[in-house]
């Protein structure tokens, strides 16, 4: 089958690799209709991460059930599914609590909890930007769609991590309806979890960022945009709230944070964040903060330090919420609403591209080239 291999820093290519396969009783075997290109499959294409070449990459995938194993019992052949990025047993004490995404048997490195698809550190298994993926555990991770999924292809495939992972945002920062909140980043999980705010009752919605194409789709929401590249953002977040700060405040940008001149530091969203939400609020941070950065630029971000401003976060009674997403916790429900039209997730799609233009697509999205907010790669376009 037809694949995109990730063959080193900011080198990936489409190419032939053996079938995704049947290979345990309870596998399912999806043939990908849809398939997104994350804001952290960057990370890995730029090098930051461990990733091994030859890894076929994503995580955020959609298709049709074709082949399931003999101790699958609830998904069909002929399935429209969404799969979650993270792959849980659904039976450890974990996924049994209510946190899949730290599965404590997917992953078979014993010194780790958790499992996704085409992801560094995240167990062996393949991606979903391919023909077809390996689905393990199926009856647990498979999602399945309504009658609409063809229609709504391009929503119900958010699903499969940045709608739940924005919404999750917005739970672990505690954001309650009529609240304000702030969120620092307007990349996809970012306007997914300034979007999960405003489906939840916010008052008033703030989102930092600098690129206009991404401000322009912050407004077109209903959120008000805040330009760092024209003044201290959490100057602008005061003003915004007449001195009182956000309620609450979401951090969707990760180690790889740098201000508008292209400097990184990785500690800027945080540390601002502590200074944009009031006294007692709520910090969520979905924004990726990993044990060691191959490529940053001083030793204590190379091994996943950063320099906190504890002092201040702890005076003010904060409270701060982090880790992957959930999202077997929120995708029924977030699938709910996109079938009765209550969201649209999709409004921030700029591409539906054929998989073999993945490379090239890779390129303009890392060079956050205006217009390029989220690929979506379909195999069967031409």
């Amino acid at each position: 089958m037809k694949a995109l291999v990730y063959n080193g820093s900011r080198d990936v290519s489409v190419k032939e690799v053996p079938d995704a396969r049947i290979e345990r009783p309870t596998d399912v075997l999806v043939r990908i209709t849809a398939t997104n290109i994350c804001g952290s499959d960057l990370h890995m294409y730029e090098g930051r991460t461990d990733l091994e070449p030859g890894k076929v990459l994503g995580h955020e995938n959609l298709g049709v059930v074709v082949e399931v194993g003999e101790g699958v019992e609830r998904v069909k052949v002929g399935d429209h599914v969404c799969l979650p990025f993270n792959i849980g047993c659904g039976f450890c004490r974990n996924c049994e609590t209510g946190m899949p995404s730290y599965c404590l048997m997917a992953n078979p490195d014993p010194e780790m909890a958790g499992a996704a698809y085409g992801f560094a550190g995240m167990g062996p298994y393949s991606g979903g930007q391919a023909e077809y993926l390996r689905v393990p555990f199926g009856d647990f991770n498979c999602l399945r769609l309504p009658e609409d999924a063809e229609e709504k292809e391009d929503d119900y495939v958010m699903v499969a991590d940045i709608f739940p992972t924005g919404w999750h945002a917005t739970r672990l920062a505690g954001l309650k309806p009529g609240e304000s909140c702030v969120v620092y980043g307007a990349g996809p999980v970012g306007l997914m979890a300034a979007y999960s705010a405003l489906l939840q009752g916010a008052s008033q919605v703030m989102v930092v960022d600098r690129h206009p194409d991404r401000l322009r789709l912050v407004e077109r929401m209903g959120a008000i945009a805040v330009d760092d590249s024209k003044g201290d953002p959490v100057e602008q977040i005061l003003n915004l709230t007449d001195g009182r700060r956000a309620d609450c405040g979401c951090e969707c940008v990760g180690y790889q944070a740098h201000d508008h001149l292209g400097v990184e530091h990785p500690e800027m969203t945080m540390n601002n964040l502590v200074k944009s939400v009031k006294f007692t609020g709520g910090i969520g941070v979905v924004g990726i903060f990993l044990p060691s950065d191959p490529g940053a630029s001083d030793e204590m971000a190379r091994n996943g330090r950063l320099t906190f401003d504890m002092g201040t976060f702890w005076f003010q009674g904060q409270k701060i919420g982090t880790g992957q997403a959930p999202v077997k916790a929120y995708n029924r429900q977030l699938r709910d609403m996109i079938h009765r039209d209550r969201a649209k997730p999709s409004f921030i799609v700029s591409h539906d591209l054929p998989l073999q233009r993945a490379p090239e697509a890779y390129e303009h999205f890392d060079n956050r080239e205006d217009g390029w907010t989220k690929v979506v790669l379909k195999p069967a376009l031409a």
